[in-house]
């Protein structure tokens, strides 16, 4: 290990830049201070965070048949030694690729650190870039070294920072866009990197650009800042939205300015940055993002005070340089190439063509999407990628949100021949949009919040698409599924036609990994509308949730009717209605099969986790109690698909303080139903004393009961009638793992 890094650092001398030299060194001289108590672990912890490396979950390889092959791949094995902490085992490091770009030598480089400090394996993300898992902490130095020799960075791509700001895949060759928004991208990439205005936010924040209006390629709607190319005459710009986010409460992004003139997008972006800088929340971090900013002044107020701050702005010749030349900024071109063609007929080329090809603006060429099961493809694929890139086209790939490759600019006389040499690499399977290309987050593979197993799901859901057993025809074809581990959406579930996002219940003396059933989200429209929870299934039973509903789907639609139209017309009533009996959980005696998740045969737990201890007395009624709360909010969510949105609202409220109160009644059975009186007890009892403090969250869900008692009474419309309900649902779902832990505990 050491002597690796010293071989690099010589290596390197003279090629990187003073300044990112300086920033490892410190960064390498700190991870020695740190083991040895000199340096405070939670100030380390955002300077690590910054440079993209997080602790992950490790469970001596026995969670997931996938990561027990992975870890004996892994040639260090002798570094696991303890459950996911930092310098005792590897953890995760986040590779930061700008609008999902790479070249073949970054290509390269990726593959050769997978191998020899990885167990040969990157993972795609949602924000299109890499991850790597079970790196070594000592090992961050030389990797950033080399990855900052091939011109990547991982700063700031974890922590309180603007993350890596997304950009569509199809950019530059979109037969839909106005124009090319990479330049763009890079532009503001490259200026916010490092910049003093964004070392001192709450939370983490996010940047996204789209070419067009009507796709979901970018999800301008969907991010602290979300720009979507537009043209007012000949000149460019951007509609340009502001507040929007996912995360357990999803916001839409609301619309700023109809037209933000391009070389107004540098400084505009900057003026955000420093009111969110100033004025966002840094102590209750549930509330930290932008959108509750936005939520809290009101987009009038908040444009007042943005503007403000742009007129005070210095001057910096950044904001425009890069306009001189766009082309030259960024360029990308088709490459003459010589092709055999292909006489003889390709098994499996026909549908490949007719699914994974899109046909560029620029005629005679296609992007070329590459399907990657679970986002995963070993540093052998990726290093052939990158000779395939070159050999067939300019050399540079994109990764997409859906965590997939693109190949760019590939001529379609090309296909044949390409596709033989994709499939010779396992690397050729169809079905590019279909519903079997399914995103999922790590979940409890490697992710210490994963609740329930959403890459055991997938791999359960793609085997049963693949082998028949849920029939796809063209009527669910372009159904999206995501799956997130916890609440946290980083598989976007909001945004699916069917989602799902990790939760728990118990049965006797088990835990039962489960999953919330969310229907109705529209990827389109740049993130249009985010579904809701309807009903919580236990993992072993979503295969057949997804049979029921779309069966549903085909007996049932109107003619040219999507699903996200099918669901609110049919209500989820009687969508529930057709699960329910789903939800229901065997004794453990009759099938012990549903008290473990999948791809692990070992009885569920969270016990890997992490989570405090805890303690308090329960009482036989309190899964009776949440359960009516549940019914409760459900019946809110019907009251807002009528349209009344003050009831919904309110009796979202009410589930909210009857989940409370199902709690504080293990300490009080006589408490009042006056819902100040149960605050007050919640709060002593329960909050005070932290055995509510649910660890994945760090006692967010509490501070949404808290925050909603402030409002309350409140005059409801649409947005808040649905961010109570969202609310709501969560809370609930902290009060039932509460109960749990307390329970375990008495």
């Amino acid at each position: 290990m050491k002597s690796n890094n010293i071989l690099w650092k010589t290596r390197l001398q003279g090629k990187l830049p003073a300044t990112l030299k300086e920033e490892i060194d410190i960064f390498e001289r700190e991870i020695e201070l740190i083991k040895v108590g000199k340096v405070d672990e939670k100030i380390f912890g955002e300077t690590r965070l910054r440079k993209g490396a997080y602790g992950q979950r490790y469970d001596n390889g026995k969670r997931h048949d996938g990561i027990k092959e992975r870890v004996l791949n892994f040639p260090n094995k002798d570094l696991f030694k303890g459950p996911g902490t930092y310098w005792d085992a590897p953890g995760m490091l986040r590779i930061k690729n700008p609008y999902g770009g790479l070249t073949p030598d970054q290509m390269e480089e990726l593959s050769d650190l997978a191998e020899e400090y990885s167990d040969g394996i990157l993972h795609v993300t949602t924000r299109q870039e890499f991850q790597l898992h079970f790196v070594h902490i000592d090992d961050t130095p030389t990797i950033l070294r080399r990855l900052a020799s091939v011109g990547i960075t991982t700063r700031e791509a974890c922590g309180n920072s603007v993350r890596n700001i997304t950009t569509c895949p199809i950019a530059g060759v979109c037969r839909d866009e106005p124009f090319d928004v990479t330049p763009h991208s890079k532009a503001l990439t490259n200026f916010l990197l490092g910049h003093n205005d964004i070392q001192d936010f709450g939370r983490k924040f996010k940047i996204t650009f789209s070419g067009c209006p009507q796709h979901g390629c970018g999800l301008g709607k969907m991010h602290e800042i979300g720009f979507i190319a537009k043209l007012k005459g000949k000149e460019r710009g951007f509609e340009f939205h502001v507040g929007g986010g996912l995360g357990p409460v999803p916001f839409q992004a609301q619309l700023f300015d109809e037209f933000l003139p391009e070389k107004e997008l540098l400084p505009m972006s900057q003026a955000v940055c420093r009111v969110f800088a100033r004025l966002g929340e840094k102590k209750n971090r549930s509330q930290a993002r932008l959108k509750f900013l936005v939520a809290k002044v009101g987009m009038d107020e908040f444009k007042k005070l943005v503007y403000a701050e742009r007129k005070i702005l210095i001057e910096d010749k950044r904001w425009t340089d890069y306009l001189t030349d766009l082309d030259g900024y960024y360029s990308e071109s088709p490459k003459e190439i010589s092709i055999k063609k292909e006489n003889k007929k390709i098994a499996g080329l026909e549908s490949f063509t007719r699914e994974n090809l899109y046909f560029q603006k620029q005629k005679g060429y296609v992007v070329v999407k590459i399907n990657l099961p679970l986002g995963d493809l070993t540093a052998h694929q990726l290093r052939r990628l990158s000779d395939l890139s070159a050999e067939y086209g300019p050399g540079t790939v994109r990764m997409t949100p859906s965590q997939d490759i693109m190949l760019r600019w590939i001529p379609e006389d090309a296909v044949p021949n390409l596709y033989i040499k994709l499939r010779e690499i396992g690397l050729g399977a169809a079905g590019g949009n279909a519903i079997s290309n399914i995103v999922s987050c790590p979940g409890t593979d490697t992710c210490k919040l994963g609740i329930s197993s959403s890459r055991g799901l997938a791999a359960e859901l793609l085997r049963q698409f693949n082998s028949g057993d849920i029939a796809v025809d063209d009527v669910i074809h372009d159904l999206k599924i995501k799956i997130s581990g916890c609440f946290n959406s980083c598989s976007q579930h909001h945004l699916a036609d069917l989602g799902f996002f990790g939760v728990h219940r118990k049965k006797g003396n088990h835990r039962v990994a489960h999953f919330q059933v969310v229907l109705g989200g529209l990827w389109s429209n740049n993130g249009g509308e985010y579904g809701l929870p309807i009903v919580a299934i236990p993992s072993k039973n979503i295969p057949e949730v997804v049979k029921r509903v779309t069966t549903l789907f085909k007996n049932e639609k109107e003619p040219e009717e999507s699903f996200n139209e099918f669901v609110k017309r049919t209500g989820r009533v009687k969508i529930k209605k057709e699960l329910t009996d789903l939800a229901e959980i065997p004794d453990f005696e009759k099938d012990q099969s549903y008290y473990s998740d999948w791809g692990d045969t070992r009885l569920y737990t969270t016990g890997d986790m992490g989570i405090g201890e805890c303690a308090g007395e329960v009482i036989s009624m309190v899964d009776f109690d949440l359960h009516s709360a549940e019914r409760e909010l459900f019946d809110g969510q019907i009251a807002h698909e009528d349209g009344d949105f003050q009831k919904a609202g309110d009796l979202a409220f009410a589930a909210m303080v009857h989940g409370a109160k199902a709690l504080v009644k293990t300490f009080d059975q006589d408490i009042s139903d006056d819902w100040k009186i149960i605050h007050q007890a919640f709060k002593k009892k329960l909050y005070d004393t932290e055995v509510f403090f649910d660890p994945y969250a760090k006692g967010k869900f509490a501070g949404y009961f808290f925050d909603a008692l402030k409002e309350m009474p409140k005059k409801f419309d649409d947005p808040s009638a649905k961010k109570m309900i969202t609310e709501s649902g969560l809370f609930i779902e902290a009060c039932h793992a509460c109960y749990l832990r307390m329970d375990e505990n008495k």
